[in-house]
């Protein structure tokens, strides 16, 4: 079965770092745009991290540049997300999603939009 599952999440303190991993069973990650998003409790998911399939082209929120860093390794068919300098306002349930036919920016634009692939979430909370 072709699925998405993400690992790496738990609780770390402010100030802390965090990898998420996404890797997919079933099927290759070559050729697909893949996106990092995120939903905080009472709050729409929102685009965190894209990255083209030829790891070329990024995009990044506002909020999380400089401290976030998504990175992919197609032999081993993962996308990580490397998240540091954590504050609270980062805890939230992250998602891997991928697609075969988005742009990067236009993947991260649209948290809502019922790509091919979706990750069943992982916890991440920072907090003292």
């Amino acid at each position: 079965q072709a699925q998405l599952v993400e690992s790496g999440g738990g609780l770390v303190q402010p100030g802390g770092s965090l990898s998420l991993s996404c890797s997919a069973s079933g099927f290759t990650l070559d050729g697909y745009t893949i996106g990092w998003f995120r939903q905080a409790p009472g709050e729409p998911r929102e685009g965190v991290s894209c990255v083209s399939s030829t790891d070329d082209s990024t995009y990044y929120i506002d909020s999380v540049k400089g401290r976030f860093r998504i990175s992919r390794d197609n032999s081993k068919n993962t996308v990580h997300l490397e998240m540091n300098n954590l504050e609270p306002e980062d805890t939230a349930v992250y998602y891997c999603a991928a697609d075969l036919y988005v742009a990067v920016r236009a993947m991260c634009a649209g948290a809502t939009i019922p790509y091919e692939y979706w990750g069943q979430g992982i916890q991440v909370t920072v907090s003292s």
